[in-house]
């Protein structure tokens, strides 16, 4: 099992056919946070968009990897959102992301989230990963690319 696939589950994968901005995708993790994990969603909302003002999540090639710290959270949790409509997310390609992985991790979890994010990296710099989610569609079908990924 991949280490995303550790705090990656099948419930916090959305397939996401209404949101038309960041804003609108980060409320929705918000919820489904909220809902899942018990994190209050305008939590979630506040650490995501502090992060992107610092700079653009968007790795580019349709992909982008929104990520933050959140004071009490014990562990590390993350969500993908696959969008039917890609939306706009200052990528330095310029296109537009489909994909979009969501991590936040506790506020003191450097080496953690180092790790994390380097997967991820690896994870959509594969070509072939890529067209796996593209194909994919069921929340378990994606989940299942996620833990079952190896190096």
């Amino acid at each position: 099992m991949s280490l995303i696939g550790k705090y990656l589950t099948v419930d916090c994968v959305l397939l996401d056919s209404e949101s038309a901005s960041k804003k609108r995708v980060f409320e929705r993790v918000g919820i489904l946070f909220e809902n899942t994990h018990g994190i209050g969603r305008a939590q979630v909302f506040d650490s995501l968009f502090a992060r992107e003002k610092l700079g653009s999540t968007g790795l580019g090639q349709g992909v982008a990897i929104p990520h933050g710290r959140v004071k009490g959270l014990k562990e590390a949790i993350a969500a993908f959102v696959k969008m039917e409509h890609p939306i706009s997310f200052d990528a330095p390609d310029g296109l537009p992301v489909s994909f979009i992985f969501i991590l936040l991790v506790p506020e003191r979890a450097n080496d953690l989230h180092l790790q994390l994010l380097g997967e991820l990296a690896q994870m959509f710099s594969e070509a072939s990963f890529r067209e796996k989610l593209q194909a994919s569609g069921t929340p378990a079908a994606i989940h299942r690319l996620f833990t079952d990924w190896k190096v």
